[in-house]
């Protein structure tokens, strides 16, 4: 079976701004992967087919484990166009920005868990990095990114606004985790306490990642934990009597 250039990428377009929609034009016979669910809307015809082997590099249900430790799903859907093509979209969870990378040997990431949206299948997804930073950090979940290798193309959802910096050999950048959102992989990352900074509700004191180059990062305006604490003071209270 003569296959497409693994990276070529599909036709594929983003719509909207602030919270914007992945639009993919598949050729018949081509494939994209995705969590289950994560698909908002697409054409007749598509054939579907889930395991925990996809997106693992040939790993099978270790490979998907090792996926879902990283923060993602067990299972993953191939989405593989009919005879005649088809289009599939992919709405954002969060406001920010769609961005599409190309993945191969010499070219591969770690992103923030919940951003990865989608990718060809030769594209492989686990878990990257875990770290546990106490109780300031996350409510003491520690913060995870997840590696994408492999040869192909994948998309991923950035919250917020983007700031992109190009790190030379021997510089590096102390970034809090949240704002972290992609960087090269080779890119040595530590952590590390500042000291006589208080985290305002806990009392620990303050976690910064450094990153060291040479490498490109991808660092976002916006965290999940930042827009949560934003809208909590609106949401109804729960404990409370709302008849």
């Amino acid at each position: 079976m003569r296959r497409r250039p693994t990276l070529t990428a599909m036709d594929n377009k983003v719509h909207g701004t602030t919270m914007p929609v992945l639009e993919l034009s598949l050729s018949s016979g081509e494939s994209v992967l995705a969590q289950g669910g994560d698909v908002s809307w697409l054409s007749r015809g598509f054939d579907m087919h889930t395991s925990t082997g996809l997106g693992s590099g040939g790993g099978g249900f270790l490979g998907g484990l090792k996926r879902m430790i990283g923060g993602g799903q067990l299972f993953l859907t191939q989405y593989t166009a009919p005879a005649g093509g088809g289009q599939l979209a992919f709405a954002a969870s969060m406001p920010g920005t769609i961005r599409e990378i190309t993945i191969d040997s010499a070219d591969s990431f770690m992103i923030q868990n919940g951003a990865y949206m989608c990718s060809t299948p030769e594209i492989e997804i686990s878990v990257g990095l875990q770290k546990k930073l106490g109780a300031g950090i996350f409510g003491g979940a520690g913060v995870v990114f997840q590696k994408l290798q492999g040869h192909g193309t994948a998309w991923v959802q950035l919250s917020g606004e983007l700031v992109e910096y190009e790190l030379q050999a021997g510089q590096s950048m102390l970034v809090h985790p949240g704002h972290l959102a992609m960087f090269r992989a080779e890119m040595p990352l530590e952590f590390a306490t500042v000291k006589g900074i208080k985290n305002k509700f806990f009392g620990d004191s303050l976690f910064l990642a450094e990153i060291h180059g040479p490498g490109h990062i991808w660092l976002q305006s916006m965290t999940p934990d930042k827009l949560a604490a934003a809208i909590e003071p609106y949401l109804p209270d729960r404990g409370g009597d709302n008849r």
